[in-house]
């Protein structure tokens, strides 16, 4: 079941994050960059600004009972969404969760914005999952060294798809 987040669930998205975030990105951001970048993105504050100012929606994924990943989408201009953040809890990957969380953002875009449009990713350029994507219809449209505080940068493709 995929349903979505509300502001009460911000604990949840938090604990899930501590968990898939650094599992994805230990072998590739130092340490010190890992709890910046929690923090940054996944601070109570943090998220309840993009719930609630920022135009974030998130999903979240469960198998059976229990939390599998999550997903966040948000309008980034007249035709375009920007899918977030999208990640699956270590011991649910493999079960397909990634794909169904994917096609669950490209459906709420739809339902979101019918006419056609671009959804858009920031994926580190050292990321596995650079391959999911292409396999989902994504392209590579540019890449960046994007700086996000504390002299961190994001050194990111941009990974377009149609919809």
């Amino acid at each position: 079941m995929i349903r979505q987040a509300t502001t009460d669930d911000i604990v949840l998205i938090r604990r899930l994050a501590g968990e898939a975030f650094p599992a994805t990105y230990r072998d590739i951001l130092s340490a010190e960059q890992l709890a910046y970048m929690m923090e940054w993105m996944y601070s109570p504050e943090s998220l309840l600004r993009q719930m609630t100012g920022e135009g974030h929606t998130y999903f979240l994924a469960y198998e059976g009972d229990d939390p599998a990943g999550y997903v966040s989408i948000r309008p980034e201009g007249a035709d375009v969404y920007h899918l977030e953040k999208i990640y699956v809890l270590p011991a649910c990957q493999g079960r397909g969760w990634g794909r169904r969380l994917f096609r669950h953002a490209v459906a709420a875009v739809k339902e979101r914005h019918p006419a056609p449009c671009t959804l858009r990713l920031n994926v580190n350029r050292h990321n596995k999952a650079l391959q999911f994507y292409r396999h989902l219809g994504m392209h590579v449209a540019e890449e960046g060294d994007f700086p996000i505080g504390d002299g961190y940068f994001m050194n990111d493709y941009i990974m377009e798809l149609s919809i």
